[in-house]
């Protein structure tokens, strides 16, 4: 079960958000999603990650979203 601590470490916070610590590891390497360095090790504030996917799965909505009114359009315009 995950920790329920704020900040986590790569593997609790790879496991909290269902990815493989590589592929954390790419991410933060590309700066895709927010932490930190404590010493020489990445760490990650859960609110901060709990933001970060909230962001991410609204900008997923919204792409999702606009398909249904270009299809509308092309469909009126044809």
């Amino acid at each position: 079960m995950v920790d329920a601590r704020e900040v986590m470490n790569i593997r609790q916070a790879s496991q909290y958000l269902g990815v493989s610590p590589d592929t954390l590891y790419k991410y933060v390497n590309e700066q895709k999603i927010p932490a930190f360095k404590l010493g020489n090790r990445w760490r990650f504030k859960k609110s901060k990650l709990d933001q970060w996917m909230e962001e991410q799965s609204a900008g997923v909505e919204a792409r999702g979203q606009k398909k249904p009114k270009a299809a509308a359009r092309a469909a009126s315009t044809t």
